[in-house]
């Protein structure tokens, strides 16, 4: 009888542990279906939000405009630099890179102090540029010493080579390159033309800051010139603005006419010396056409807002076309003309021949009435 007492409840408790596990087992499975859908869900989430954001990358891709900012270092203002200037930026805008819109530029000017000019240079070294452009030979040298990665670009430099700017001028070479504003044949010409025309003149004078390279080199250039046709020349140095009057007037009676380089520093009080060939009617020729529209009589030049529009156009192939600098052969002006002022004629005792004016290819545009 106790036998079968024990039996019994060890039937009983095998019934319910059996029913116990068949109730874990249910509950087991689902939760693991439950599981199963709360990972899928989160995974379908977490694709919706990939996807997204995937998207709203592409309207940011598509929708705005990549922008750069480039520094700009001039060694002082006077009209050819700032036609430069205004050149380049020209180039840029008419590619689709405007000043304002998608263009930052960090305009700066050394007033001719190379004190400044250095001070500019590191300044520029140390922000994040795309590009920099260096106006006048001073302002190349100095960025290029101290910008060693950012492109940089030249433009109103007479002699690259001869500044330490590029190792050539085919294969420039490391970052940077750029626009020469001097072409040897200019020089030449306008050489020949005095010999030509003015056989009176035995002695030219000529104004500069011998601190400035380019100008060293084109007075070289123009004195090797006038010895092949017997004419002497003699200098009259200045080194600073304030002195370019004083200079002028120390060649009185030294000098039958007057020339001055692509000289910065001669070229911003290139007034003065206007002033003291119309006083005492001396010839006076220049490197440059904004000097000639300014009271000089004579030069063999171009538009330097073509010069800067050229430099702008190797910009855009940089900042556009993913060009390097080292890529980019170094330019020259190719739209040489002889320039000619006639109220500078006549304010010089200057009696302008047809044979004189017969030299000028493009008389309505370079003939200054």
């Amino acid at each position: 009888m106790r036998k079968a007492g024990y039996l019994l409840i060890i039937g009983l408790l095998a019934v319910m542990l059996a029913a116990c596990g068949q109730g874990k087992k249910d509950n087991a499975g689902g939760n693991a279906g439950s599981g199963s859908n709360s990972t899928g869900s989160t995974t379908e989430q977490t694709s919706g939000n990939s996807g997204q954001s995937s998207e709203n990358q592409g309207q940011s891709s598509g929708g705005s405009e990549q922008s750069f900012r480039i520094a700009i270092s001039q060694i002082v203002e006077h009209p050819s630099l700032d036609a430069t200037r205004d050149g380049f930026l020209a180039a840029l805008k008419d590619a689709g890179l405007e000043e304002g819109v998608n263009l930052k530029v960090d305009y700066n000017n050394a007033q001719g102090d190379q004190t400044n000019n250095l001070s500019i240079a590191q300044k520029i070294a140390a922000d994040n540029n795309d590009l920099v452009l260096a106006i006048a030979t001073p302002s190349a040298q100095a960025v290029a010493q101290y910008v060693k990665e950012t492109p940089v670009l030249f433009a109103a430099v007479t002699d690259p080579l001869g500044a330490n700017l590029v190792d050539s001028l085919e294969a420039p070479g490391g970052n940077v390159t750029g626009a020469s504003d001097t072409n040897p044949e200019a020089v030449r010409k306008l050489m020949d033309f005095i010999a030509e025309h003015f056989p009176n003149v035995k002695t030219v004078g000529v104004i500069i800051n011998e601190g400035e390279q380019n100008a060293v080199v084109m007075a070289e250039n123009a004195e090797n010139q006038l010895a092949q046709h017997g004419i002497q020349t003699v200098r009259a140095a200045v080194a600073n603005t304030s002195e370019v009057k004083q200079a002028a007037e120390s060649l009185i009676g030294r000098a039958d006419a007057f020339f001055i380089t692509l000289d910065n520093t001669v070229v911003s009080g290139v007034d003065a010396v206007i002033q003291v060939a119309n006083e005492n009617d001396i010839p006076f020729f220049s490197s440059d056409r904004d000097t000639v529209e300014r009271g000089a009589f004579a030069t063999v030049g171009f538009r330097y807002y073509d010069h800067g529009y050229q430099a702008g156009q190797m910009a855009v192939e940089i900042l556009k076309n993913g060009k390097k600098p080292s890529e980019l052969p170094v330019t020259f002006p190719d739209k040489l003309d002889f320039i000619l002022n006639l109220k500078a004629a006549a304010e010089q005792n200057i009696t302008v021949t047809d044979a004189m004016k017969a030299v000028v290819q493009d008389p309505a545009n370079n003939i200054i009435e």
